[in-house]
């Protein structure tokens, strides 16, 4: 657990310290959103909302955790692994990256809420939507990414692995979010939560159970 925090702590600092990667993601956000006020200049029905906002959050989710694995050199590598077992170091990815990408979905939502108003009936229940779709991406494309990484051509790589995931869940955690949106109850989504879940469980699985196999090569 130890070896697991201080990684998580590497992580961070290495975030601090090239700042301009972060600022890029938030300028991307920033410009995204001000670019759909300009197009809109009014509430838009929750549709059309949850629609453009899980696509500023996909996009957005994609940027920020392929740098997780292609910005650490092999000689980086080499010294992590000589501190850390490999399902230690997938794990302290996928809890800084789920971290990561939570804040900045939710700087995204309360940017979009601020330029576009907010037609959410259940805002609790949206964000818990907003809160698992997150974690799911963050999982799934942290998976994806530690494969690309094995490659020479990893972001074109990364897009190409993560299509057919990726599609099944954003499908599924927006009609969740859709349903928040417009204040169907929780009953109504039960089937919503077990499909989430499901998918989370098995991308949590097999990053933890293939990343030992990407690390010996």
């Amino acid at each position: 657990m130890n070896r697991i925090k201080s990684l998580i702590h590497k992580e961070f600092l290495l975030d601090w310290k090239e700042k301009n990667s972060l600022a890029s993601i938030l300028i991307y956000v920033t410009s995204t959103v001000f670019v759909c006020y300009l197009s809109f200049q009014t509430i838009i029905e929750t549709t059309t909302f949850n629609a453009l906002l899980w696509i500023i959050i996909l996009f957005t989710s994609v940027n920020t955790i392929t740098k997780s694995f292609v910005q650490e050199s092999e000689n980086r590598l080499l010294y992590m692994y000589s501190l850390a077992n490999p399902q230690e170091i997938i794990v302290g990815k996928l809890i800084y990256n789920s971290i990561l990408l939570l804040l900045i979905s939710l700087v995204t939502f309360s940017a979009y809420a601020l330029f576009l108003g907010n037609p959410i009936v259940n805002l609790p229940g949206f964000l818990g939507a907003l809160v698992l779709g997150s974690l799911g991406l963050s999982i799934l494309l942290t998976l994806m990414a530690a494969i690309a990484s094995k490659s020479s051509n990893n972001p074109a790589l990364m897009a190409i692995l993560s299509f057919p995931i990726i599609i099944p869940f954003l499908i599924t955690i927006i009609a969740l979010s859709l349903n928040y949106s417009q204040g169907v109850n929780d009953t109504q989504n039960l089937k919503y939560f077990f499909a989430i879940g499901g998918i989370m469980a098995i991308g949590i699985t097999m990053a933890y159970l293939l990343f030992p196999y990407l690390w010996r090569d």
